[in-house]
């Protein structure tokens, strides 16, 4: 979105990922806290400790990337001072006072963190067929089903 020269698509696409950032963090609040609510599905006890840590750690990242970066987009845009129009039906409030240095920090973190999270959604896919196609076993149906 960057490289594209500045006008109505630029905008158009920033609009829309910024409506998207914050559509993915409400839906993640509301996952985290049934989540919590409803505890975790258990792992398999047949499971080496190391996967099942391994497995741990990309769960509990990514779902702290999938909050810490569309707070981190929200902060980064109001101190660019830019306003966050959500799908066009209203605007988010500026989380802190217009400061382009914060902002010179904040945005490429959050840039940052989104290929960091694109690794580990690599990782958990690749995972999840493993499971599926080499081991055989029923977590990749497990996910999908939610239990």
């Amino acid at each position: 979105m960057g490289q594209l020269p500045s006008g109505p698509t630029q905008n158009t696409l920033f609009d829309l990922h910024r409506s998207f950032g914050f559509l993915i963090l409400v839906l993640a609040l509301a996952r985290w806290a049934n989540r919590l609510a409803g505890g975790t599905p258990r792992t398999f006890p047949v499971e080496p400790a190391w996967k099942r840590i391994a497995a741990r750690a990309v769960h509990d990242l990514l779902y702290l990337l999938i909050v810490v970066m569309p707070i981190l987009g929200w902060v980064g845009t109001s101190a660019y001072g830019a306003t966050i129009r959500v799908f066009w039906l209203f605007d988010l409030p500026a989380l802190v006072a217009k400061n382009e240095a914060l902002a010179d920090t904040l945005l490429p973190l959050h840039a940052t963190l989104g290929l960091v999270m694109a690794g580990l959604v690599v990782l958990h896919i690749a995972a999840a067929l493993h499971h599926q196609f080499v081991l055989r076993d029923p977590v990749l149906t497990r996910m999908w089903r939610g239990a």
